[in-house]
């Protein structure tokens, strides 16, 4: 019996091999830009990792987002808007063969969002809100529900109650980090087998849980070296996914620059998660750890 028991999620599509995330299974691996630049940024950028995750031979999901409407200020980078990120995502699809995700914040945004989208992300910040998961279940689509900073681990399961009953659980949960205080978050990684017993898959964001909420005034900081420590601790905890933001210029990235992970870091701390991933998967071959107490 595995340690993290999950059901498998499965993301079809007409362009790239069916995609299984779940217990006993490959990591996945979900990555990109935190935001759509251009067009010819996108494309660098899936082409890459592309290459990177071919060579290591790991699944993956390419997420950029078209309009980060959760900025602390007017006047930060918020996107290129649903219509021209939409249709930046769907030539990356049709391009490269990949299956592509990004959030929405709008009810008014996910009829679209899932027509392009192979999964749709629920924002941290609006896991909670009851239009928000009607709509996201609404487009049939599966649904990477990321975790609310503000919420425990064991109260995910009531938003996960609310898209099933909405008719979806093809449902990815992800943890992005706890408040700690002011302007921290921490890692609880006892989150996965808790959010786990909802039967669901579970998710690791590194790139956010290093961040530093408007830690300078109207911008989040971010400590970028952590992220390999808490990538390992998570794929050890039994993670099914693993969630990176990735730019080739984190300094100059229009939206997160301080927790993105530079591409050139990526595929030696990929190689060292699959590596974990494939002895925990031997492990719980082996070792019956649900009983412990």
């Amino acid at each position: 019996m595995s340690y993290i028991n999950t059901d498998i999620l499965t993301i079809n599509g007409n362009y790239f091999d069916t995609i299984k995330i779940g217990s006993n299974l490959p990591l996945v691996l979900i990555a990109g830009p935190c935001a759509i630049e251009t067009k010819d940024h996108t494309f660098y950028m899936a082409e890459n990792i592309k290459k990177i995750c071919d060579d290591l031979k790991i699944q993956f999901i390419y997420k950029s987002c078209y309009d980060k409407d959760c900025r602390s200020s007017p006047k930060s980078f918020h996107g290129v808007g649903i219509d021209e990120g939409l249709k930046i995502l769907e030539e990356v699809r049709s391009e490269f063969k990949i299956p592509v995700t990004s959030d929405f914040s709008s009810v008014e945004w996910a009829e679209h969002t899932g027509i392009v989208c192979d999964m749709v992300q629920v924002p941290a910040y609006l896991c909670r809100q009851t239009s928000i998961l009607r709509a996201a279940a609404k487009t049939k689509k599966p649904i990477n529900l990321k975790k609310g900073q503000f919420m425990s681990p064991w109260n995910i399961r009531n938003s996960v109650k609310k898209l099933k009953e909405f008719g979806n659980d093809q449902i990815l949960l992800t943890d992005r980090g706890t408040f700690f205080g002011y302007d921290m978050l921490v890692n609880d990684m006892r989150c996965f087998q808790i959010m786990s017993e909802t039967k669901q898959p579970v998710c690791y964001d590194a790139t956010h849980s290093i961040q530093l909420p408007t830690s300078l005034g109207n911008l989040s900081g971010g400590q970028r070296e952590f992220i390999p420590a808490l990538v390992r601790a998570a794929v050890g905890a039994g993670i099914n996914a693993l969630f990176l933001e990735v730019h080739d210029n984190p300094e100059k990235a229009l939206s997160d620059p301080y927790t993105q992970l530079n591409i050139k870091d990526l595929k030696p701390l990929l190689s060292h998660a699959i590596r974990l991933h494939q002895t925990v998967l031997e492990i719980n071959k082996n070792w019956d750890l649900s009983n412990v107490c």
